[in-house]
């Protein structure tokens, strides 16, 4: 341990210099805060201090803060409060030259310390006194691009509805299932779109694709645009022309682009291709059963081409593209026609093959078998532990229970929160996680109300057609009209269910890599290799194999990674993030709504009111009819709690995230992109939740 000492001095001013923007992020602008005096006047919020921005060796924003206080060093020791004269309150407390050199030594003291800093100063005898420095922590890590030229990255996380921190096992295996590179920064995964930005072909298809799916993301990708230089563009037979065709969203694993011939209504289709998924993934299963050691991983690794090649089945992007495509065009055609926004959500409740919702109505099932068997109701009720399955079937009804929950864990046992990072601990790993998902039910719902939910969807589906179709007729030329509605009607029932059966087929594949992977680290740790199982999660797959290979692993790197994932945790990643630093979300340009309301994208119409819950943790959900689910975002494995709730907001999402889609199958009112909803709605407040306008109220 080390004493500090330093020299008293008496400052004329004194301040903060963060050599980020505290706010955005942006590493190239730095923020200098002064006042008169010792800083305790700027840090107790005695006064509102002068503020200046720095960028290249110049100061491009100033605010000169009314400073009529100042505290300073009392003769008698201590600190003293003393008034400021009227006619130096209002004048800056540095002179701008002295801003630029100030922040030309916080540059030197960042560079030492090797990332943004937060500087305590003070200005003393013309000489400027560093009292303290320390690393900035929130502002977001940069991708490494390994040029000095400028990028705009997209966030993965939010097409993916995941913003969390990924282990380094997961990163890499989620790089190795797409079919781009991508960036990382602050363990998670960003898309470079700089050259689609940068081509003006590029740059249409993409502000196009993000403002049907995720307007936030296209406000902020604007933004960028506006700014003079930032995006250079090239010709149109430029590079960047050639390389945006891939477009960020084929690299994030939601859409391709939509340049393929729709299809006709054939259900057939889609049966074939969830059977050839079904048994691609069987004869994985029986190719990497025996397998160990390196034999292992180099089954994992053959089969990687396999995984993309079903992700990326050129019919199954016809299915998906053709449904989305007719959704685009019930929702534009029949709001012209008819007056009324966002039909198609009506107009797709309990469509077929939908294997997320049908999820949750089968966790409504295993309560059904559960409910008579009062005994195992109360044995479930003191379950903490995942041993539960086991001691079921001594208790009266167990083994009906039990073979129930076994059931649906086989079918949907993969599944978890943040299910694209295969380190995760899926239901089928920890059961114990569903139990309160089940008593929920129970308690919540009659007998068969899930086939019954179901039913009332495709009715109300059904008749919302008819009506449409009626009115359609009604109108000049309106057979012509209803023909062509008709036909995108079926398309959209036909296939837009399969829009969530890849990501199913995905985590279904990754459940079988990373059960046979635990039983190769088991034999690692057996063998002293390793000092637990989960150790692997901090090695990239390449980095596995090798110590699979060698029998050595560096321990000292596994340490370094659970200390960095560890700070990494707590960032927020940014929708829209740059090479210099600066993350943006991106606002709505809206003047229609109610006053005060917060504003989000609709993606599932209707309006609602009732009991907000703020749920940031699905272990700590505890629900009851009418209530609203606020949370983060929702991934498919949110889907058992959309069963009993009446309505949905969410902070991340777009139009054809999970969430949204689940939410108009089963009906609820849902608006997403509503920045901060978890801070600025609080548990219990009585909300009004806009699905069709896109608006959340806070009523009481």
């Amino acid at each position: 341990m080390a004493v500090v000492v330093q020299r008293m001095v008496e400052p004329q001013a004194a301040g903060i210099l963060f050599t980020a923007d505290p706010v955005t992020g942006n590493r190239r602008t730095a923020t200098v805060e002064a006042s008169f005096g010792l800083g305790e006047a700027l840090v107790s919020g005695l006064v509102s201090p002068d503020r200046f921005q720095v960028r290249d060796g110049r100061i491009v924003a100033r605010t000169i803060g009314t400073k009529e206080r100042a505290v300073t060093a009392s003769p008698s020791g201590g600190t003293e409060e003393r008034t400021i004269e009227r006619e130096r309150r209002g004048r800056p407390a540095l002179t701008d030259d002295e801003v630029v050199r100030l922040v030309e030594v916080g540059r030197v003291i960042e560079s030492h310390a090797g990332g943004p800093q937060d500087i305590e100063w003070c200005l003393a005898d013309d000489g400027f006194w560093i009292v303290q420095a320390r690393a900035i922590t929130t502002v977001f890590p940069i991708p490494d691009a390994r040029d000095d030229q400028n990028h705009v990255y997209l966030s993965v996380g939010h097409a993916q509805m995941m913003t969390d921190a990924m282990k380094p096992l997961g990163l890499s295996f989620w790089q190795m299932t797409t079919p781009r590179p991508m960036a990382e920064a602050g363990n998670r995964l960003f898309v470079d779109v700089t050259a689609a930005l940068a081509s003006p072909a590029g740059r249409a298809a993409l502000l196009d694709m993000t403002g049907k799916t995720d307007p936030l993301t296209r406000d902020a990708l604007e933004t960028i645009l506006a700014r003079d230089g930032f995006i250079r563009t090239v010709p149109l037979d430029g590079p960047a022309a050639a390389a945006s065709g891939s477009g960020p969203a084929r690299a994030s694993g939601s859409q391709p682009p939509a340049h393929e011939a729709a299809l006709d209504a054939d259900p057939a289709l889609v049966d074939e291709l969830i059977r050839e998924s079904q048994a691609s993934i069987a004869a994985l299963k029986d190719a990497i059963a025996t397998k160990t050691g390196p034999e292992l991983m180099q089954c994992i690794r053959s089969d990687i081409p396999e995984l993309r090649r079903v992700l990326s089945d050129p019919r199954g992007r016809r299915v998906f593209m053709t449904a989305i495509e007719a959704s685009w065009w019930l929702n534009d055609h029949l709001e012209t026609w008819l007056g009324e926004k966002n039909l198609a959500d009506t107009l797709t409740r309990s469509v077929p093959n939908n294997t997320t919702s049908e999820m949750g109505l089968a966790l409504m099932g295993v309560a059904d078998r559960i409910r008579p068997h009062r005994e195992v109701v109360a044995f479930l009720e003191r379950v903490e532990a995942d041993g539960f399955l086991e001691e079921l079937p001594v208790i009266p009804g167990g083994r009906v229970a039990r073979d129930a929950i076994e059931r649906w864990l086989a079918t949907y046992g993969m599944r978890c929160v943040g299910e694209i990072d295969i380190t995760r601990p899926r239901w089928a790993e920890r059961p114990g996680a569903l139990v309160p998902l089940i008593l929920g039910n129970i308690r919540t719902f009659e007998p068969g109300a899930g086939e019954r939910r179901f039913e009332e969807g495709r009715r109300e589906a059904e008749s919302k057609e008819r009506e449409v179709l009626e009115r359609l007729r009604g109108l000049p030329d309106g057979e012509a009209r209803a023909v062509e509605t008709k036909a995108m009607i079926d398309r959209v029932r036909t296939f837009i269910g399969y829009r969530e059966y890849p990501k199913y087929g995905m985590v279904s594949r990754y459940f079988v890599y990373k059960q046979a992977l635990l039983g190769e680290a088991e034999r690692l740790v057996r063998a002293g290799v390793l000092t637990e199982p989960q150790d692997v999660f901090f090695l990239r797959f390449d980095e596995l194999a090798e110590v699979v290979r060698t029998q050595r692993v560096d321990d000292e790197l596994i340490r370094a990674r659970k200390d960095d994932f560890a700070a990494s945790v707590a960032l927020r990643p940014p929708r829209v993030l740059t090479s210099e630093g600066e993350g943006l979300n991106g606002g709505y340009r809206r003047a229609d709504a109610p006053p005060g309301a917060l504003l989000g994208l609709p993606v599932s119409a209707g309006t609602v009111e009732g009991r907000a819950r703020v749920i940031l943790d699905i272990a700590e959900a505890d629900l009851e009819p009418g209530d609203i689910l606020v949370t983060a975002y929702t991934d498919p494995s949110w889907t058992p709690l959309f069963v009993a709730i009446e309505g949905l907001v969410t902070e991340v999402g777009g139009s054809m995230t999970h969430g949204a889609v689940i939410a108009r199958e089963y009906g609820l009112p849902a608006v997403v992109g509503v920045g901060r909803a978890t801070t600025l709605i609080h548990d219990g407040q009585r909300i009004r939740v806009d699905g069709t306008n896109g608006t959340v109220e806070i009523l009481a």
